[in-house]
């Protein structure tokens, strides 16, 4: 399964995807488990196996803002994007229970310095990161209600019937209230 979800970034060679394996643990998390904190230390890069999780922050009034969903076979948002000094600037909650595979991202980084395609792997990883916050940002700028619940639907098809519709809503930038009325009006 590791190799699909590298290759689906980066085509590495058997050698470093053992190289890759090496430093892997397997995490298993329930879902409404919180397993990455803001303002909590964490060192790890991660893989995501099996489930649904989100990336989430609480604004000032105490919402719970999501910023991204994650599922079955993908990476989690690369360890430079997500915290600053080792310290976690995002929430990430199991939404389904998943299977994680972790590993130390000081490791990782030694080997992306020691192995091409490793580092290729890497910067394929953060280039699709940054492409997709930035699609995320224009859509809530430009797009209407309607239109990013459309395409929220293509990007995250059936997630609407495993994860609570709140969580979408934050996501859309649109109350609880205002997504019923969209999915009532059968938006496609």
């Amino acid at each position: 399964m590791i190799k699909e979800i590298v290759n689906s970034f980066y085509p590495i060679s058997r050698k470093s995807l053992e190289e890759i394996n090496s430093l892997i643990k397997l995490e298993d998390w329930e879902k409404g488990e919180t397993f990455i904190k803001r303002n909590k230390r964490n060192i790890k890069e991660y893989f995501l196996l099996e489930g649904v999780c989100r990336s989430y922050l609480v604004n000032p009034n105490g919402d719970e803002i999501t910023i991204t969903f994650f599922m079955d076979n993908s990476i989690l948002s690369p360890y430079t994007t997500r915290t600053q000094k080792e310290i976690s600037l995002l929430n990430f909650e199991a939404l389904t229970d998943v299977k994680l595979a972790s590993f130390n991202a000081n490791e990782f980084e030694k080997l992306m310095v020691n192995n091409i395609e490793i580092r290729e792997f890497g910067n394929s990883v953060l280039r699709k990161e940054l492409s997709q916050k930035v699609d995320k940002e224009i859509g809530l700028v430009s797009l209407a209600a309607k239109e990013r619940l459309q395409k929220f639907r293509k990007q995250f098809p059936m997630l609407e019937n495993i994860v609570s519709h709140s969580v979408i809503a934050s996501y859309l930038g649109i109350t609880n209230v205002s997504l019923s009325r969209l999915r009532k009006k059968n938006v496609r």
